[in-house]
């Protein structure tokens, strides 16, 4: 009787050797670095502030969980996706956010702007940033921290230069909006804490440099384009930068790698799309901070700007046809 012989290699698909980068890392480096920004907004909003945080996290969980129970699908949970996007939108939410409003969009968020699609990967747009809009469109009045919080003593800066005009914040010092001495969405104005977790995920090379830097010149130069049409109306580029969610904007939001575009060029561009629609945004629209709708309309030009592909041999940047051929 023959002996049976072992193979002696092994096919099988790439990759052959793993880099040690999982989902879950990714997602736990991220919410560590959203954790300072999370500690300034307890000791700034209060108690108010974990209790937003606390619930939407958990609502975010226990949607996701049900998600796939329904679509029979196995249990994503423990990928910590879940708990990253509920966070995520909780920053966006004031601390005076009801109870009601905080489990509609966190919910929504995972339904309509995560599972719908497929889960993880499939969304074409952010998911924490479609609850979010379901809730400033449906209940703008709660969502408006201006008219929510009155009895905090913290300047309004971007709601003050909406309804009062440039001359309402010049006495505003940009180095206390820089601490987060400003009113916004809880944890978006943290704006060092933002900046030191996004400095982390760069260093970590869980994002990359393109959208955040895109982004950021986007919103300078435009800002600074109609400062120079008429600087006794329009606010200086580094206000626009330190107001509001920009900085949150820039490092955390833009960067979701589903929605956003792949390549040197194409996030660039995307960047600086989402960046200089900030600042139409605040100038044109209703809404005092664009940070969120922009972003979202950005979104909406991912999939045009990853028709943007190199020719081979380092060829320049051009259009072409991505149709699969046979």
């Amino acid at each position: 009787m023959l002996k049976q012989l072992q193979p002696i290699l092994t096919v099988s698909a790439p990759p052959h050797v793993h880099c040690g980068r999982t989902i879950k890392r990714y997602m736990l480096d991220t919410v560590l670095a959203l954790l300072p920004a999370a500690i300034m907004a307890v000791i700034i909003f209060g108690m108010d502030a974990l209790r937003v945080m606390a619930l939407s996290c958990s609502v975010a969980i226990a949607t996701e969980f049900i998600c796939n129970k329904i679509m029979k699908r196995e249990q994503s949970v423990d990928d910590f996706s879940g708990l990253l996007t509920g966070l995520l939108f909780a920053f966006l939410l004031p601390a005076s956010a009801p109870w009601w409003l905080v489990f509609i969009g966190s919910a929504s968020g995972i339904i309509l702007g995560k599972m719908i699609f497929g889960g993880l990967g499939g969304n074409p747009l952010s998911a924490p940033l479609v609850g979010w809009a379901l809730c400033r469109i449906s209940w703008a009045d709660f969502m408006d921290t201006n008219t929510t919080m009155l009895n905090s003593l913290l300047p309004a800066p971007l709601q003050q230069l909406k309804h009062f005009g440039l001359e309402s914040i010049q006495s505003i010092d940009l180095s206390s909006l820089l601490l987060g001495q400003q009113l916004g969405g809880l944890g978006e104005v943290h704006i060092a804490a933002l900046l030191a977790g996004g400095i982390f995920l760069l260093a970590r090379r869980h994002i990359r440099w393109y959208i955040p830097a895109g982004f950021i010149a986007g919103l300078l130069v435009t800002a600074w384009i109609y400062q120079i049409i008429d600087p006794t109306m329009y606010a200086s580029p580094l206000f626009h930068l330190l107001a509001g969610g920009s900085i949150f904007g820039a490092f955390f939001l833009a960067t979701d790698a589903a929605s956003t575009p792949v390549g040197l060029v194409p996030s660039l561009l995307f960047g600086l799309i989402a960046g200089a629609m900030v600042i139409i945004i605040r100038v044109y629209g209703i809404y005092p901070d664009g940070v969120p709708f922009a972003i979202l309309l950005a979104n909406l030009f991912t999939p045009l700007l990853d028709r943007i592909r190199p020719k081979p041999f380092g060829g320049p940047y051009s259009f072409e046809n991505t149709e699969d051929t046979a």
